[in-house]
């Protein structure tokens, strides 16, 4: 298969689509005119796109956690929970793991065994199995946005149910949904796959519907470079566009540094407005995603807490439109839904707090220059390996370790490239790989880690990368020897 970022045609897209809804039987159940019209009559507070579009015009930051269960009813008590005691602006929808690997009959017994046994022996919603009706059950119990979150290399089947049940946001993307989370899928079966999902959604955007998409931001959690998981959200906010989709949350996983993070977060809206602009989507709304630390976090919850303010107060003084909430449960499991809330109220409190408050630093517009000329001179190079095609260019760009990213178990990502933190705890790079950098960016990354090799009276070696990964459930950030 040799993919290309080219819009579906409406009978490419209506053949695929006839496939695709007979995976599983509740499939039968979505009708498009329907599911639109069911979709226009949701209220206003309930869509997504246009809470999204309402903060980002008030310079707010929402808050939204991650949650799921298996069994509708208390899946629905942790949404109304989450929404009361939380104080949530929008919600979650977590998908299981039998759902995210297209397992669905194990996903029918993980039900069945959960009710039988009056806990939950899976890791989230199994919506394809519930059906179009149940997801309606669920959208329909709160006065918030429920988004769709999961992990899905195929996400074709749950998308289409999903948002004929009334959800308002999705979640995923080919390349972020297969480099962090697969490790035999080709990067070109999982583009295509989401060029469904897309075309989906650029299908309901044509009849007055506009369903939010957000690309995954974090990648694999570790010591990801912000040029790294911002060229991923770049090239599938190119994607989607392509496809009809008109508002995108980028993403980005919180790093630890504050200059660094909030740099990432303010140069990931202009450097996608830059590329959308430039390849002819003038229309599409932008808004951003903070991540509040993705890495190991400590057991103790006092400790805990401070990790989820620190990432609160990231996220408000970067001005991200949203941020995704971490529990003091992170350490041990899934947590409860009064751990989870806790997690909530703790990001609430601090987000109001720095609400009105503007972060400056001497440093500040050196680490967004930074991170701008990383970031195009690698999505550059995509478009150049591709001809001028993103989706081309982006499968022979990993093939060829000019996108690389840091940890993932693909066995198409080079995993040549290796970061590490500098004296300051932002992350640079100890090992380029094939990234596309020139000579003085490469300079840069060395003098960062020589620095720090004298510091600590060491030389620079993968050491260094395994006590940053480390590091914070030590309650550090550089993993100091």
């Amino acid at each position: 298969m040799e993919i290309k970022n080219k819009r579906l045609t409406d009978d490419e897209f209506s053949k695929l689509r006839a496939e695709v809804l007979t995976q599983w039987p509740t499939g039968k159940d979505v009708d498009f005119d329907e599911a639109v019209a069911y979709q226009k009559s949701i209220p206003e507070q309930r869509k997504f796109a246009d809470k999204l579009l309402k903060a980002k015009a008030a310079g707010r930051t929402l808050i939204q956690p991650r949650a799921g269960v298996p069994v509708v009813e208390e899946h629905i008590k942790l949404m109304q929970y989450l929404e009361e005691y939380g104080h949530v602006d929008l919600l979650p929808t977590t998908i299981d793991s039998y759902t995210r690997q297209n397992r669905y009959e194990e996903g029918e017994v993980g039900i069945r065994e959960s009710i039988r046994l009056g806990r939950a022996l899976m890791n989230g919603f199994p919506a394809v199995n519930h059906g179009v009706a149940k997801c309606r059950q669920v959208t329909e119990s709160v006065n918030t946005p429920i988004q769709v979150r999961h992990g899905t290399p195929d996400a074709r089947l749950l998308a289409e149910i999903t948002f004929a049940g009334g959800f308002t946001s999705y979640e995923g993307g080919g390349v972020s949904y297969n480099l962090p989370y697969c490790k035999n899928v080709p990067m070109e079966q999982t583009i295509w796959d989401w060029q469904y999902v897309d075309r989906l959604t650029g299908w309901y955007e044509e009849q007055g519907v506009s369903i939010n998409r957000e690309p995954y931001g974090p990648l694999t959690g570790t010591l990801v470079p912000p040029c790294i998981s911002h060229a991923v959200a770049i090239i599938e906010a190119l994607l989607a566009a392509e496809q009809g989709v008109k508002n995108i949350t980028v993403g980005y996983g919180q790093c630890g540094n504050l200059v660094q993070d909030v740099a990432a977060i303010r140069t990931l809206e202009e450097l996608t407005d830059e590329y959308l602009e430039k390849y002819g989507y003038k229309d599409v709304k932008v808004t951003t995603v903070l991540h509040e630390w993705m890495g190991g976090f400590p057991a103790d919850e006092a400790q805990a807490f401070g990790v989820i303010s620190w990432g609160a107060a990231t996220a408000a003084l970067s001005k991200a439109t949203k941020v995704i909430v971490k529990s003091p449960h992170e350490a041990v499991g899934i947590p409860t839904m009064e751990a989870n809330s806790e997690g909530c109220r703790c990001t609430k409190q601090v987000v109001n707090m720095l609400a009105d408050q503007v972060f400056v630093a001497d440093t500040l517009e050196t680490e967004k220059e930074i991170i701008r000329r990383e970031t195009r001179c690698i999505v550059d190079k995509c478009f150049e390996l591709g001809d001028g095609d993103i989706a081309l260019g982006c499968c022979r760009g990993v093939e060829a370790g000019v996108l690389d990213v840091p940890f993932a178990p693909c066995s198409a990502n080079a995993g040549l490239m290796l970061p590490a933190r500098d004296n300051d705890g932002a992350i640079r790079i100890l090992e380029m790989g094939h990234l596309p950098f020139p000579q003085d960016l490469r300079d840069f990354h060395r003098e960062k880690m020589e620095a720090r090799g004298r510091q600590e009276k060491r030389s620079p070696s993968f050491q260094m990368v395994i006590d940053d990964v480390y590091a914070i459930g030590k309650g550090h950030l550089v993993g100091r020897p």
